[in-house]
């Protein structure tokens, strides 16, 4: 494990947030309210806050009205400037997919700490030359797969883990929404977001790695887009010996974003809905009725960012979601296109 001098347990990791369009908001929101950072500085080529003031967005879990980030955050149109800025400790890319490789490969070789959205990159080329500059670099790199730390979701590594309720047998996830309605340009061209199936859908394909690993095989249907967008999918991991796993997601909904799971254990029943709210998670039990499960509050952005500054505060780097996990998620959503388009059962090959 990749080690390096802690920063301070009282001293804030500074940082500084690069994209300030939905995603970057989200995630200066969570900063503002972590007692371990401080925001130094945002970067962005068009979208600036004017006197401190940055103009809120909508997203499809979460929207806001406009930012206060206050008048010390310095403002930077170009990502170079960010780097040449010696108070920056963490620099969080939320740009287009289409520039994270190069972005954070200049971060990672100007010694900051990287927390890159997700997908890490458009196909596996390029997302590996991320994983080669992060085992190398000085600072910590970690990318922003949110599942692996919702709440209600987090929980279900455990049940695979420890069996509570007996070996799982099945299990079901969806992930809906309808097409992101702020940058559409970007995100209906499959060249530069990947499409449905790369920026919406890897949530499931990676967080079903992180419950059971890579998968043998794949095999997908769905439906393409134009510009080379797949904005549906339906995908069957084949896992020898079980257990049987499937996910949906897709862009097509008209209606309220969406995302749900179900797990069938061999003495339970676990089921999530995000349309229930609060009662989200319900568990049945073997002969009994089913009980609402009550979760931390937050959500995966906090848990993600929490998690980072952690590792980066303890100088210990993070080990839940790592690199070579970003590649290995792009990895199976790229034999998941190819079975799209060519019907057939595509094999998973190793890393």
């Amino acid at each position: 494990m990749k080690k390096m001098k802690s920063n301070s347990s009282n001293r804030k990791v500074n940082v500084a947030v690069v994209g300030l369009g939905f995603m970057g908001v989200t995630h200066i929101k969570t900063y503002q309210q972590m007692k371990a950072a401080k925001i130094v500085a945002v970067c962005d080529a068009v979208r600036l806050p004017v006197n401190g003031i940055l103009p809120g967005v909508e997203g499809n879990i979460t929207g806001s009205g406009a930012l206060d980030l206050g008048r010390d955050v310095k403002v930077y149109r170009e990502l170079a400037d960010v780097l040449a800025d010696p108070e920056v400790d963490l620099v969080d890319l939320c740009v287009p997919t289409v520039v994270h490789p190069e972005q954070a490969i200049a971060a990672l070789k100007a010694g900051k700490h990287v927390l890159c959205e997700k997908p890490l990159a458009l196909n596996s080329a390029q997302a590996r030359k991320i994983v080669q500059a992060a085992q190398s670099a000085k600072g910590f790199f970690m990318p922003a797969m949110c599942m692996r730390f919702w709440p209600g979701w987090s929980c279900l590594k455990e049940v695979v883990a420890k069996k509570p309720y007996g070996k799982i047998q099945a299990a079901r996830f969806r992930r809906m929404s309808s097409m992101p309605t702020w940058s559409k340009a970007t995100y209906s061209s499959g060249k530069l977001s990947g499409g449905a199936l790369l920026d919406l859908h890897i949530h499931d394909t990676d967080f079903v790695q992180f419950l059971f690993g890579r998968p043998q095989s794949v095999f997908s249907a769905g439906v393409q887009g134009s510009k080379d967008s797949i904005d549906h999918v339906v995908t069957q991991y084949n896992y020898p010996g079980g257990p049987a796993v499937y996910a949906e997601g897709g862009w097509l909904l008209f209606g309220n974003f969406n995302m749900s799971y179900t797990v069938l254990c061999e003495r339970a029943t676990l089921d999530f809905d995000l349309s229930r709210g609060a009662d989200a998670l319900i568990v049945t039990e073997q002969g009994k009725a089913g009980r609402v499960i009550k979760s931390a509050g937050g959500d995966g952005y906090g848990g993600e960012i929490s998690y980072m500054l952690e590792a980066i505060r303890s100088g210990k780097a993070p080990t839940v979601v790592t690199a070579q996990d970003g590649l290995s998620a792009v990895e199976i959503c790229e034999a998941e296109a190819k079975s799209v388009k060519t019907g057939k059962v595509v094999p998973v090959s190793r890393s």
